[in-house]
């Protein structure tokens, strides 16, 4: 990746699901991941020992971060530079799922979903990159948006909020940062399978399914290879975009 080694990605909530899997293929493209989250898991174990097998990998380690307890944050990027060295990358990725008609919805669950899923990753943006700068050699973030966030969907309005509210972070950062080299991009993900679609029935996931022009769902790997890609030397002349991987749905 770099005279120096591996280049240094940031993965949040990459202990299952999405950002898992984001973090697997980043692996795979030779970066070294740092992945975080409040607690390791068996896939997470397992994900770790393969790449350690695997001498092409770049490598996957893991990081414990309650990332809703924002005043952590500037600890954690410390830990991580001190640990690992310079961050060339970060995926803000973790987020919860919650649905919820909103006039029914607990005033204590709707804090925790902006928490998460947009201070947090505001404030871990803002520290990497500082990082960035310091090192003076470009870098990329990737925000884990969904199409939700522009189409809206109910039953979904609280967490459709917080999507929408990356998006115009995704422009503004751009444009603050890319005179430093430091790309700025999203990826918006259609239904696919999460936990967040488990929770429609079959009957749901079907008419998802068929209002898409390619008549399917995207998979996981479908949004990891986007931000692989963002976050490659191809992309480079990317940034402030929002990259749709939703099989047609809204086309």
């Amino acid at each position: 990746m770099s005279d120096g080694g591996p280049r240094n990605v940031i993965v949040t909530g990459g202990s299952r699901g999405l950002g898992l899997g984001i973090a697997r293929t980043l692996c795979a493209a030779g970066y070294c991941v740092i992945a975080i989250a409040r607690s390791e898991n068996a896939n997470l174990a397992a994900a770790i020992a393969e790449t350690a097998a695997d001498e092409s990998a770049g490598g996957l380690h893991f990081v414990s971060s309650d990332l809703a307890d924002t005043g952590g944050i500037v600890d954690l990027v410390a830990r991580i530079r001190k640990e690992f060295g310079p961050i060339y990358g970060l995926v803000n990725n973790a987020g919860l799922g919650t649905s919820g008609i909103l006039a029914t919805m607990r005033d204590g669950d709707i804090e925790r979903l902006v928490r998460l899923n947009t201070l947090s990753p505001l404030i871990l943006s803002k520290y990497a990159v500082r990082s960035m700068m310091a090192q003076g050699a470009g870098g990329r973030i990737v925000n884990i948006t969904s199409i939700v966030g522009f189409t809206g969907y109910s039953g979904l309005a609280a967490y459709s909020t917080t999507k929408a509210s990356l998006l115009g972070f995704t422009r503004s950062l751009a444009r603050e940062v890319g005179k430093l080299g430091i790309t700025v991009n999203a990826v918006a993900p259609g239904f696919i399978d999460t936990e967040l679609t488990h929770s429609l029935d079959a009957a749901q996931r079907n008419q998802i399914a068929r209002r898409s022009a390619l008549q399917r769902l995207a998979q996981v790997s479908d949004i990891a290879d986007a931000v692989a890609f963002l976050v490659s030397e191809k992309a480079r002349n990317i940034t402030g975009t929002v990259l749709t991987v939703d099989a047609g749905n809204t086309a």
